[in-house]
């Protein structure tokens, strides 16, 4: 793949950090449209996009150092090193970090929690799948051995040494299932978003779909999580999301009726 979109004179501008940018972009246009849409402060909305973007990376982060611990914990010096820098982290832990970050500004700025949390899940959705592509360029978040004809096969010296992913081996293009799968959920939400329903049910559904599709993912992806039951941390993770998915989409509140009116729910 091409890690490094630009390298020059001892630079180089990594491909990820590109596409995670664009990805980041795409999201706070999308979600600021959509909370127009639904008559939010647009900068009350904006803010929030940042704040939960940089919690959201940090909590990425800190549960990728907890999944590894045992790496760190050998090897602190790994912390502060640049493959560790470029790694997206664990998206699970940004997006819980993200979400409890989000209910407190949320609270404290008088934002109407639920549809706040609805204008975001669109955006949510279309920033990670542009993000997946920044992973698959990158070689990060690699999978499993896979001799189907859809295999795909790292052979960048470069990408191995920013992320370790091995060279010569035909792999399940995870990223790649991953970012297909946030592209529809991303268009059904989108849809959801325009026509009449409950508060909740968009994030909710957000919750569901993306938390089966990280499930289903995980047999197919690369990693050294230990097995409880037979599940990685992942999977018992994204069973709880969607537990919550299911309770958000199936017990959300009738919209306020100056935010019907503005989406165009009361005619």
């Amino acid at each position: 793949m091409f890690p490094k979109l630009i390298d020059t004179g001892g630079f180089f501008l990594p491909t990820y950090g590109v596409l995670v940018a664009l990805a980041f972009l795409i999201a706070i246009w999308l979600t600021g449209k959509l909370a127009a849409k639904a008559g939010l402060s647009p900068d009350k909305i904006t803010n929030l996009a940042i704040y939960c973007a940089l919690a959201g990376m940090a909590g990425a982060k800190l549960l990728m150092f907890l999944f590894d611990w045992r790496t760190y914990l050998l090897n602190p010096r790994e912390i502060f090193t640049f493959s560790t820098l470029q790694a997206a982290g664990v998206y699970q832990g940004g997006l819980i970090i993200a979400i409890l970050f989000a209910v407190v500004y949320i609270k404290r700025t008088g934002l109407p929690t639920l549809v706040t949390c609805d204008v975001f899940a669109p955006g949510l959705a279309i920033g990670h799948a542009v993000g997946r592509l920044g992973c698959l360029a990158a070689g990060c978040c690699w999978g499993a051995v896979c001799h189907r004809p859809w295999a795909i096969t790292f052979t960048n010296p470069e990408a191995h040494e920013l992320t370790g992913v091995p060279l010569g081996v035909p792999l399940h293009p995870a990223q790649l299932y991953e970012s297909v799968a946030e592209f529809v959920i991303f268009g059904l939400l989108y849809r959801l978003f325009h026509r009449p329903h409950k508060e909740g049910q968009v994030i909710g559904g957000y919750l569901l779909l993306y938390s089966a599709v990280r499930f289903a993912v995980e047999f197919f992806r690369n990693h050294e999580q230990e097995l409880i039951a037979g599940l990685s941390l992942t999977q018992w993770i994204s069973l709880a999301t969607f537990g919550a998915g299911v309770w958000l989409f199936t017990t959300g509140t009738n919209y306020r009726v100056q935010h019907q009116t503005a989406i165009g729910h009361v005619k």
